[in-house]
């Protein structure tokens, strides 16, 4: 047994999410500030994650072919040049607004299959070092939820003092030294490497696996619910994150540092809450966890902001809405671990994690147009309402209580067709 491949994992994926903290803060405000209009923020982050729901399903059933290890080396590289492209092309003076659409583009299409690639390994790691899924579970997230306040921090503060140009140049970097890390360190894992198994890539094999995964999310009615649960909750995380609250930040918080401190909390206290339900999390009902937290994390953040104009009150509600977010993934994880067959996960996966970023293009390009159409505080209390409705499912749903219940297939038996990505599970991106 050995914990350097886990160790390596959370330190490219810390180094990694670090980074794309940065561009979460730093690719809005460039925006904003060189465009002024939020609808054009909108449109960027539209351009962002709309590849990437391409990438969730056509990267499912070809990452276990190219091999985990490659695939996540091959993301970050790719990222670092299309981040690493705008600045150097503003300060050539060249950059149109279509380029920029496009550099993100990229990022959007290759990023979810390396951050895939990485997490479907966390079951194999957490054996190869000794420790239980759960408890990699929660230490995985918590280093992510770590890495954003951290990279929150620092990119309101490099924003403030050298300008967002610097930030995307800084997260550039950081994509650079998370391939270093995982090809160095994962070498000699036969999980990370091409899987013999898969067959060779054709259309028709995509398609086979990918009606798999459809078929098993269609019969398992909690992973349905928990897909269309975070499909609407991402695309208003998406709103809030990429359009909502940078324009509050530049028109109530008094610029990108107010801003940075903000996602930090979120990001400090979701560490806080993932280590919380690692250490104690099994003594308690899962769904009374994961509604409770789900209802504190999301509407409260859109209705503090809407109603306020000083940093004070959204710090503390930013700050309860991370304690809760740091409690979803582990939960989500856990839960997609046990009732999806592990050599079916890759297929599931791609499924669900499509599904779940179905809406996100939609929702930053929606939050755009909202707010140069209505305001800033109309927008953020229509995404509040309809957050609150959604986050009220597990409360309301039969489905959810299989979340307490064991499941009815072993994740080490042989599935019927029709399974999950052994990769990321559905997770909200709650920022």
């Amino acid at each position: 047994m050995s914990r350097r491949p886990l160790t390596a994992v959370l330190a490219a994926n810390t180094i990694s999410i670090a980074g794309s903290s940065l561009t979460l803060i730093g690719v809005p405000w460039f925006v904003l500030q060189t465009t002024g209009s939020a609808a054009r923020a909108g449109v960027v982050a539209f351009c962002a994650t709309l590849p990437v729901i391409v990438a969730a399903l056509a990267g499912g059933p070809v990452i276990d072919r190219i091999g985990r290890r490659r695939v996540s080396a091959a993301s970050d590289l790719i990222c670092a040049l299309s981040v690493g492209a705008i600045p150097l092309l503003h300060h050539a003076g060249v950059l149109e607004f279509w380029m920029l659409c496009a550099l993100m583009a990229v990022g959007g299409l290759v990023h979810t299959p390396g951050l895939t690639a990485r997490a479907v390994l966390l079951p194999h790691l957490a054996e190869h070092a000794g420790t239980t899924v759960l408890r990699a579970a929660s230490l995985y997230d918590a280093v992510s939820r770590g890495a954003r306040m951290l990279g929150a921090a620092v990119a309101g503060v490099l924003i403030a003092a050298f300008g967002a140009e610097t930030v995307l140049l800084l997260d550039a970097a950081t994509f650079g030294a998370s391939a270093l890390l995982v090809t160095a360190f994962l070498r000699g894992i036969a999980a990370a490497e091409p899987q013999r198994a898969a067959g060779k890539v054709s259309f028709a094999a995509y398609r086979a696996e990918l009606a798999e995964g459809w078929a098993f999310l269609r019969r398992t009615p909690l992973l349905l619910g928990i897909t269309l649960m975070v499909m609407m909750t991402n695309g208003l995380d998406q709103g809030w994150s990429s359009v909502l609250l940078p324009v509050h930040g530049r028109e109530a918080l008094g610029g990108p540092a107010a801003l940075g401190l903000m996602i930090s909390l979120f990001g400090g206290f979701a560490l806080l809450g993932a280590l919380l339900y690692g250490a104690w999390g099994e003594r308690f009902p899962r769904r009374a966890v994961f509604a409770a937290a789900f209802l504190i994390t999301g509407a409260p953040r859109y209705v503090t902001a809407a109603v306020t104009d000083t940093p004070l009150p959204l710090a503390v509600t930013m700050a309860l809405s991370g304690l809760g977010a740091g409690m979803l993934n582990p939960v989500l994880t856990t839960v997609i671990y046990e009732h999806v067959p592990e050599e079916l996960r890759t297929r599931v996966s791609g499924v669900t994690t499509a599904g779940c970023e179905l809406t996100m293009p939609l929702g930053g390009l929606a939050a755009g147009l909202l707010v140069d159409g209505f305001g800033v505080s109309k927008a953020l209390l229509l995404f509040g309402g309809t957050y609150l409705l959604t986050t009220l499912s597990p409360l309301v749903f039969p489905a959810w209580r299989g979340m307490d219940r064991a499941p009815s297939v072993s994740t080490t038996e042989r599935a019927l067709p029709g399974s999950a990505h052994e990769g990321r599970s559905p997770h909200p991106s709650a920022r």
